[in-house]
């Protein structure tokens, strides 16, 4: 395969992408009207949460990072803390011994991501000049929520997967189940409760959902539910600009999200990646993918060791990004023997969106709810499902991250960027829990190393160390498009080889678009979704 096998999608204008066409679409929609990438992805985001459901929810956290040419990139940090009276008193006083992965006490912590777009929109405002009001950045959201959307063979098989487990909590059946049962691919799914919550906010305004009437309606219902959310935690929260976390590579300065992400964990890989892989790699090939997995198991040991909520970090991951470190990192891959390998962190239900418009503005943002449908709790008022990102969370007070009131729980959400030397700008992503650094590194290293376009990178046969959405084993699994010879040559390695389904959705949602210094865009999107790249 080569960089010419598929093409991208090309355009000067603008460059939307998604993992649900219909969100690239509003996205391209804003910038036709004169809206900013900002302001753009703000309206991708609410359409997202309405026509992708399974995989995020206004009731989830987001992360942005915002890159313009001549000035420092930006990141934006929307995740919620722990409520107040989340305490492992709490949790042990009603007999868990960890905290339940679904139903009300797994939805114990605040939903950022719209003070993230309330503050993206306030930052488009006043750095950008952006003048769209919210109430038209919501409209496609809204209107596929009160009229409805085809559901998708994703939606469709989460829901039948999941329905035993789910129909019991509060709120799901009768918001996902049609008469009882999973609903079909192509039938209509539609949300009126969430409409009139999203028309709410169009015309109170975003804090609404914190300090506002929503906001009462949302602590009302999770209170009656039996969360330990209040509305307190609601008012207590806000959206906060952060400094990313940059690599300096060979290529350029790559960047992604400080903790409580695992965006360390994708630059370590990267920077790992910088002092291993050789020009004459095959990007199909063993030697190239035993690398990436290498990498990626020093990586997760750093990330398991050290990375949590940053006010009780005890290191400063930047140290962990230095030359000398990345140097003594990259000495311990062995190009003939795989390392042994624990466990993962599990799944990651998340979406990924990328755009870029004529200015040169780029935004990777992602939004999640953890699990899919988070805690399965619907909120009977709003129509809101609720995450359950706080059931990651230990009641073992010695633990990395013990759960305590306010505490910022760990995050595998990570946006990346990376702005090469030869003056292309590269916004890129990926869902899917331990996957997504993982396929940051094959996306990212099949372009920026090998040459390749975004769209034959990302359509390129994938591998996953370990779980993520949908899977329990962790082993080394790979879509069976790779050679036989490189998946027996893996195994001679030590690596325990799984071979999954063509175009597994397992690999995750990935997505990638570079902005040339002509001004001309290139975009990816992933087959493995139901998503496009849109451009002008």
């Amino acid at each position: 395969m080569s960089s010419g096998f598929l093409n991208p999608l090309r355009a000067t204008r603008g460059m939307a992408v998604a993992p649900h066409a219909l969100a690239a679409q509003s996205a391209l929609a804003i910038m036709r009207d004169g809206g900013n990438a900002v302001e753009a992805m703000i309206a991708a985001a609410a359409t997202i949460a309405v026509v992708y459901p399974h995989m995020n929810s206004i009731g989830g956290d987001g992360f942005w990072l915002i890159s313009r040419p001549g000035a420092e990139p930006v990141g934006i940090e929307a995740c919620g803390a722990a409520a107040l009276a989340a305490t492992i008193d709490a949790y042990r006083s009603r007999g868990h011994a960890a905290i339940p992965t679904r139903g009300p006490l797994a939805a114990n912590t605040v939903a950022g991501t719209v003070s993230g777009w309330q503050l993206a929109h306030r930052w488009s405002h006043d750095v950008l000049g952006g003048r769209l009001p919210v109430k038209r950045l919501l409209e496609d959201a809204i209107h596929y929520a009160k009229s409805g959307v085809p559901v998708t063979r994703s939606q469709a098989r989460c829901v039948d997967s999941r329905r035993a487990e789910l129909s019991p909590i509060d709120g799901f059946a009768d918001t996902f189940l049609h008469d009882g049962r999973a609903p079909a691919t192509g039938e209509r799914f539609v949300a009126p409760r969430l409409a009139a919550a999203l028309e709410h906010l169009a015309e109170a305004g975003l804090d609404d959902f914190y300090r506002g009437d929503l906001a009462r309606s949302i602590a009302s219902d999770l209170q009656s539910a039996g969360s330990l959310l209040a509305l307190g935690d609601l008012e207590r929260h806000e959206a906060r600009l952060r400094k990313p976390l940059t690599l300096q590579h060979s290529l350029g300065t790559l960047y992604n999200m400080p903790p409580p992400t695992q965006g360390l964990v994708s630059l370590l890989i990267l920077g790992i990646l910088d002092r291993v892989l050789t020009k004459d790699m095959d990007p199909l090939g063993p030697e190239f993918v035993h690398a990436c997995v290498e990498a990626t198991k020093l990586a997760f040991a750093i990330r398991d060791a050290y990375v949590t909520d940053p006010d009780h970090m005890t290191v400063d991951p930047a140290t962990l990004l230095e030359p000398a470190a990345l140097d003594a990192m990259a000495a311990r891959v062995s190009p003939t023997r795989a390392a042994p390998w624990g466990a993962g962190r599990g799944p990651g239900d998340t979406v990924w969106l990328g755009v870029t418009d004529s200015d040169g503005v780029a935004v990777s943002f992602i939004q999640s709810i953890y699990h899919e449908f988070g805690s399965g709790i619907v909120l009977p008022g709003s129509g809101i499902n609720w995450q359950n990102r706080g059931c990651s969370f230990s009641l073992d007070e010695h633990a990395l991250n013990p759960l305590m009131p306010r505490r910022r729980p760990f995050h595998t959400l990570n946006p990346a960027l990376a702005r090469f030397a030869d003056g292309r700008t590269m916004v890129y992503g990926n869902m899917g829990g331990d996957g997504q650094p993982q396929s940051q590194s094959a996306v990212f290293s099949r372009i920026a190393n090998f040459g390749w376009n975004p769209q034959a990178a990302i359509d390129a046969p994938r591998w996953l160390l370990g779980r993520t959405w949908g899977q329990s084993t962790d082993t080394l699994k790979l879509e069976p498009r790779f050679a036989a010879d490189t998946a027996a040559a893996l195994t001679a390695l030590g690596h325990e080889v799984e071979m999954m389904a063509p175009y597994d959705e397992a690999m995750g949602h990935a997505g990638a678009i570079v902005r040339h210094p002509d001004g001309s865009i290139e975009a990816g999107y992933d087959p493995r979704s139901d998503g496009a790249a849109a451009g002008w």
